[in-house]
């Protein structure tokens, strides 16, 4: 999934200036932890600190960081907008990100998987001590970005969540005004339909649905058979691609098959890819970008990099 960027190490093996953005909804939740972060920073290199309240006031820090590295301070959602728009940019290859989580658990998940540690100070570090290594990316054909993962079908009691960047010009973590009272109807929804899905498809919010999963051109299942569910991560520069079949009759094993480029196609769908919820379309392709993006991460102890060297990669499977 990652591999050593020698230019990035290099860049911050000396003083490389730092241009750390600090989220509004980090603020808001644990401002403790994102007032830690700030002084490790600055304490350990030169820093211009800016404080976003908007998508377009992300966009100008980010156009005018010059020569500094980018330091999110912030949940998932923080790191995915930054990542979106230097990609938008064609600037996201040239870079080299950083991140400290602040935010509850479950809002830096996606952020902790990829290997940043847990805690203000420990994170800060790893920002000024760190190792820049390059990251596999899923783009799909719209021009969105996928860090770590998707999932299809979206299960219906998740709230729509736009994709990062494309807040329709509300203020950051706040939402545009017609916000609350849309999740308040989507909430009476849920509440309302939740008894009838739970006694049609034995759990709410999954009901078996119909698409058509291609994995290089090869279809991998198509629309006469339900699936449960679909997954694609990025790993060892490929797709990895599971179908879960409803079971009929006799219980039905998932469909696994690695590929650079994964299409899925069918009646309306909504796919949850990282942390926010998109859709619905009725095809979508993605494609791997192995190492197109670089984030800093602890750098990894000598026998940290022999496994990880020695680590096999996934083989490719033939589709059933």
């Amino acid at each position: 999934m990652s591999a050593p960027d020698p230019a990035g190490a290099a860049a911050q093996s000396g003083t490389s200036p730092l241009l750390v953005v600090i989220d509004p909804v980090a603020r808001r939740a644990d401002g403790e932890s994102a007032r830690i972060a700030k002084d490790v920073l600055c304490a350990g290199a030169a820093a211009k600190v800016c404080y976003p309240e908007s998508p377009e006031e992300y966009a100008r820090a980010l156009a005018l960081r010059g020569r500094r590295r980018p330091v999110v301070v912030g949940d998932d959602r923080s790191l995915m907008r930054v990542v979106a728009l230097l990609h938008r940019e064609r600037e996201l290859s040239s870079s080299v990100l950083s991140v400290v989580p602040v935010g509850g658990a479950g809002a830096v998940r996606l952020v902790r998987s990829l290997g940043v540690p847990t805690g203000a100070v420990a994170a800060a570090r790893a920002v000024l001590e760190g190792t820049a290594r390059r990251l596999d990316l899923l783009v799909d054909d719209s021009d969105g970005v996928v860090l770590t993962g998707l999932r299809i079908p979206v299960p219906v009691s998740a709230v729509d969540v736009p994709p990062p960047g494309r807040e329709s010009g509300s203020r950051s973590g706040t939402g545009p005004w017609w916000a609350p009272p849309l999740r308040t109807c989507q909430s009476l929804v849920r509440t309302l339909t939740r008894p009838a899905m739970s006694s049609a498809s034995g759990a709410a919010g999954r009901r078996p649905t119909r698409l058509r999963v291609e994995a290089d051109g090869v279809t991998l299942i198509d629309l006469d058979q339900p699936v449960e569910g679909v997954s694609v991560t990025a790993r060892n520069g490929l797709a990895e691609v599971e179908v879960r079949p409803t079971a009929v009759g006799a219980q039905a094993g998932p469909v696994r098959a690695t590929a650079r480029t994964v299409t899925v196609s069918g009646p309306d769908f909504r796919y949850r890819a990282d942390a926010a919820v998109s859709g619905p379309v009725r095809t979508r392709t993605w494609t791997v970008r192995p190492g197109a993006w670089s984030l800093t991460l602890p750098a990894a102890g000598p026998g940290e990099a022999a496994d990880a060297a020695a680590a096999p990669q996934s083989p490719k499977r033939s589709p059933r």
